[in-house]
């Protein structure tokens, strides 16, 4: 099949899973199965028993949306999906010597090495019977970002979930709807660490987290760990609800409570949720240049509570940043869970359901696309997934899972008013073999069977401890620059502050870190100038006020210019005081400072500073017509960019497809016509024989 399939794979916006599959011969047919990458904003549910080749299937979706410029972010809570970054354009055995285990090569009576060259061989092999090979590896290497986290644990790439709870931006403040769900997203996360009931209606718990969130978001304030344990001991609210704060959860409860919270920071188990990188969405989305990222959150190390209390927070930021986005009919993003079973019970209520419920229901205006897999068909709300659009159906391992899935598909049929056969799909599941998968996708005419194609990623099972370790690539950190600021003798300080002219305004910066006993606190002078930029360009549409801080150290003699060494600050809060503390030291203050009239001079030479420094940049695309907001960063732009293309694409692929929709009607009608009469003549040619003998 590999030479007819290569020219046809590489479409953008269809993703190749696979090629259709032949029931009545068991065959495999040279016809590629295209999946309509847009399809996904509607969702989609792998379904299949162990070995049926649903992690396959899922790894070779995630592939093609990477191939496609879609970034994922992938929840793993068995260790499978870290496979994806095993890709080796070379299939050169050394490079898969390091994932080949050493026992399953003793087994097959081999060492590493021969195991290794076995292997390569046969992905080599596989890959060019799928009409693939080590180039199509090597584009997807560098269509995306692959990196993997392990969220608690240093083993991958840490991420820190709590270090505070974060005000949201001011639109989503806004929107009391989008606000409730993260305040109850972040509250039941927190309680399902804790181990307590986090049901947002009948815990007092819960209510009394949510309370306190609540309050201090909607002044716009953060709040850390502590603040909240302080916030837990004594809240600053008198009343919840209609009742009095000690009537619903008395003082000595509450202490109880924060205390259970103070013990599970102290813990050194703790420590691993509070480093690493921010969980930002964004950031787990797009690298700063505007490329994919495939985020990997790896959480089989994790006990039952973490991994709640992680799915629940990720899961309710991400609906969080999908109210910040604008609507989107093409496919901005995929969230991919590898196995959905506990997080969307039929009848109980975790914490995770709600915010994966509001991403069925909602996260198709916004261009985001769910896929959820289990091999526990069993044990998920089918009326929850009624509104996936896409059923990956694998062989099941009872008659109870294949008839619960029969229902469930039934109730999504009936939801998108399709046809529902149930017999022939009873007997269609019945006889699938490995890596055979019905698709059931309510945009296209029927159901379809298909063989899945060889996975690009190197398919090593479960990653260990050991082996995340190896593939932890760099992880960012900001270098702190060593302090460049002029030395200070003995004599250059005094005990007083300077003197300075009466016309000279003189405060002093608050203190964050106050020196050891035996020592003192030394005040270092700098001008500190507040500035106010209006930017207007009147065929852009630009009229924007925005403020920077500007800070410029003042040596005992300024050499150059006193603006030479100044650092520009958008947002700084100087906290500054009239006076300054007691028993501190000062260092020498210039002689051009003290004078009301070197102001005046610095302030024009600042003037035309921040005329050269502070540009306002905006970036515009011609070709799309579209201009980068004020506020936006020019990997935003990019990103923007990056969809909007994709959402004209797609509307031109729809329009080629209506055009040439009836003459490809015909051609099939005229082909399944055909198909009938070789069946008929070859029916009456075993007729013929028959009577001849």
């Amino acid at each position: 099949m590999g030479g007819r399939v290569v020219d046809a794979v590489e479409k953008t916006g269809a993703f190749y899973l696979g090629c259709r599959y032949e029931p009545r011969r068991s065959a495999v047919t040279d016809e590629p199965i295209l999946y309509d990458a847009k399809d996904l904003t509607t969702h989609a549910v792998i379904l299949g028993m162990t070995g049926s080749g649903k992690t396959g299937l899922g790894i070779a979706l995630l592939e093609e949306a990477a191939i496609d410029g879609i970034p994922s972010i992938v929840i793993d809570p068995k260790g499978d999906m870290g496979n994806l970054l095993l890709t080796f354009p070379s299939l050169d055995p050394v490079e898969f010597q390091p994932w080949i285990d050493p026992a399953h090569a003793l087994g097959r009576g081999q060492s590493v090495e021969g195991e290794a060259r076995r292997v390569a061989r046969m992905w080599s092999d596989g890959l060019q019977r799928w009409g693939q090979d080590g180039r199509r590896i090597e584009r997807l290497k560098k269509a995306a970002n692959f990196q993997l986290f392990t969220p608690g644990s240093q083993a991958g790439r840490p991420i820190s979930v709590i270090r505070k709870f974060s005000a949201p931006r001011a639109e989503l403040a806004r929107d009391s709807d989008a606000l409730r769900e993260r305040i109850s997203a972040a509250a039941s996360g927190l309680l399902a660490l804790l181990g307590l009931d986090a049901d947002p209606i009948s815990s007092r718990e819960h209510v009394l987290v949510s309370c306190i969130l609540s309050e201090a978001w909607r002044r716009g304030a953060d709040l850390d760990l502590p603040g909240l344990i302080r916030a837990i001991q004594s809240p600053p609210f008198e009343r919840i609800g209609m009742m009095d704060l000690e009537t619903v959860f008395p003082g000595a409860e509450r202490v109880a409570l924060a205390l259970r919270l103070n013990n599970l920071i102290a813990s050194p188990d703790f420590a691993g949720w509070m480093e690493g990188e921010p969980l930002d969405i964004g950031r787990l989305l797009w690298d700063e240049g505007g490329r994919p990222n495939v985020s990997i959150m790896s959480i089989a190390h994790l006990a039952e509570p973490q991994r709640m209390f992680f799915v629940t927070t990720l899961l309710g930021e991400i609906v969080a940043y999908m109210r910040s986005l604008s609507g989107s009919s093409g496919l901005r993003a995929l969230v991919y869970m590898d196995e959905v079973f506990g997080y969307l019970p039929p009848t109980s209520s975790p914490p995770s359901k709600r915010p994966l419920l509001t991403l069925l229901k909602q996260a198709r205006a916004y261009g985001i696309g769910l896929v959820v897999a289990t091999q526990n068909p069993v044990d998920l709300d089918y009326k929850a997934l009624s509104n996936a659009g896409t059923w990956f159906l694998g062989r099941l391992q009872t008659e109870r899972d294949k008839a619960r899935v029969i229902e469930g598909l039934e109730g999504a049929s009936t939801a998108s008013r399709q046809t529902f056969d149930r017999v022939a799909l009873d007997s269609t599941l019945s006889g699938l073999g490995k890596r055979v998968f019905l698709m059931n996708n309510v945009h296209e005419s029927e159901p379809v069977l298909f063989h899945t194609r060889w996975a690009l990623s190197y398919l090593a099972g479960p990653l260990t401890q050991a082996q995340i370790q190896r593939l932890k690539g760099p992880v960012d950190a900001e270098n702190l620059k060593a302090d460049r600021s002029p030395g200070w003798s003995k004599r250059q300080v005094g005990q007083r502050p300077p003197i300075v002219d009466p016309a000279i305004s003189q405060s002093f910066v608050r203190p964050t870190i106050y020196p050891e006993t035996g020592s003192k606190l030394l005040y270092r002078p700098a001008l500190a100038a507040e500035v106010g930029l209006h930017y207007v360009q009147a065929r852009s549409g630009i009229d924007h006020w925005s403020r920077c801080v500007c800070l410029a150290p003042l040596a005992s003699r300024i050499r150059s210019g006193v603006w030479s060494r100044a650092v520009f600050f958008d947002d700084l809060d100087l906290s500054l005081e009239d006076e300054p503390e007691p028993n501190a030291a000062f260092a020498t203050l210039a002689g051009a400072a003290q004078r009301a009239k070197s102001y005046t001079s610095w302030k024009r030479s600042l003037e035309s500073l921040v005329y050269k420094a502070r540009p306002l940049i905006i970036h515009k695309c011609a070709a799309l017509k579209i201009v980068s907001r004020v506020d936006e960063t020019e990997s935003a732009f990019m990103v923007r960019l990056r969809e909007a293309a994709r959402e004209r694409r797609d509307l031109e692929v729809e329009k080629l497809r209506k055009r040439y929709a009836p003459r490809l009607a015909r051609l099939r009608d005229r082909m399944r016509r055909q198909e009938q009469r070789i069946e008929r003549e070859e029916s009456q040619v075993s007729q013929q024989k028959l009577q001849t003998a």
